[in-house]
């Protein structure tokens, strides 16, 4: 059996080009949606789309990758996974299933080795009005934003015991859901939602009008990393505060599907959830919506790595052994290397995918 290390790329320049090569004889049409900055390398940054089966076709399974940039190291190489399973893609056209394969939602974070785009915007709490009305409040974070942003990095000791001091009062879980649930008063802080929608999330949103909104049933996985044991893919609910798409998604994929509005997830309930682009998209259509999350590091792990790379953004004069080293543990917080992880994600996977196909297939 070949390595499942072979699908997974070293950067973003490296993952594109082999997402196009491998498309490339598979899809019926391959298309890409450039934003303005240049990559690390200095490589044009893309969001890039493969549409495989019938673009008519009644049925669509969309599998997006790098909402959150660096986590597609791991979902780049679950695509390209898919794209190299002629099974598989037998068992989507025998299904009447076309497949939408959009890799690189957020290609500046995937090349830069960051969670958010060139704004330090979140995409993934950046699907909300912004139409003069108030925005969700988050008054916790407030509270916690400069320790969270030190001056200097690593943090000091006196700055690890007034988080440990915060945690104390507050509790762990007040806390976790003021750091990660979004906010949206500190442009610098860690898990912004912005002012206005990022050019990323207006390219995915062209994509679903022009690629999926067509089609009367739509199962969607986005992958992701960063959450939950190593290794383990959560499948967390991704949709509206719906009983009946609760009730279809888990028929889906299982009972263990995990639904953070109803606190069963590692996930904390979020809003302007990028999912949630696929209503006004496709308002048509029948959409049944899953995030596939696959845990790394420990969470406190991955909140420190996270504070030092918006350490290293406020601080772009950092010496090049301190960037290397924070890009590194960045890097390390959403993507295990090794061989034995790699086979988990692809294994799991490429189930909740055969999964989706049959509950797609099974649709009126």
């Amino acid at each position: 059996m070949p390595s499942p290390n072979r699908y997974f790329s070293d950067s973003y320049a490296q993952a594109r080009e082999r997402f196009l090569a491998a498309a490339a004889p598979l899809a019926s049409h391959v298309q890409s949606y450039a934003i303005a900055p240049t990559g690390s390398q200095g490589e044009p940054l893309a969001t890039d789309v493969a549409l495989i089966g019938d673009a008519d076709a009644q049925r669509l399974l969309i599998m997006t990758s790098a909402t959150h940039g660096v986590e597609g190291f791991c979902g780049s190489g679950c695509q390209l996974a898919l794209l190299d399973d002629a099974p598989m893609l037998e068992r989507a056209r025998q299904a009447g299933v076309a497949l939408l394969l959009v890799h690189a939602v957020n290609p500046y974070g995937f090349s830069w080795i960051a969670r958010t785009d060139e704004d330090n915007v979140d995409l993934n709490r950046n699907a909300q009005p912004f139409d003069g009305g108030p925005l969700p409040a988050n008054p916790g974070y407030g509270d916690i934003h400069d320790l969270l942003l030190p001056q200097t990095w690593p943090p000091t000791e006196q700055n690890r015991q007034a988080i440990a001091r915060h945690i104390d009062e507050h509790g762990l879980a007040a806390t976790t859901q003021a750091v990660s649930r979004g906010q949206y008063t500190h442009p610098d802080g860690l898990f912004y939602g912005g002012a206005r929608h990022a050019p990323s999330l207006l390219n995915l949103r062209e994509i679903l009008r022009t690629h999926a909104s067509r089609h009367a049933r739509i199962g969607w996985i986005d992958v992701h990393t960063g959450l939950g044991p190593r290794g383990h893919g959560e499948k967390i609910y991704a949709g509206r505060r719906d009983d009946v798409q609760v009730a279809r998604a888990r028929q889906w994929w299982g009972s263990d599907l995990a639904v953070p509005y109803q606190g069963s997830s590692a996930s904390v309930d979020i809003t302007g959830h990028l999912a949630g682009l696929i209503y006004d998209a496709c308002p048509t259509s029948e959409p049944t919506l899953m995030a596939l999350e696959f845990g790394t590091l420990r969470w406190d792990e991955v909140v420190h790595a996270l504070r030092g790379r918006n350490w290293l953004r406020a601080h772009p004069d950092a010496d090049d052994a301190l960037r290397r080293d924070i890009l590194r543990a960045t890097k390390d917080a959403f993507y295990c290397g090794q061989e034995d992880w790699h086979g988990m994600v692809l294994g799991q996977t490429r189930v909740a995918v055969l999964q989706a196909l049959c509950g797609l297939e099974a649709a009126p």
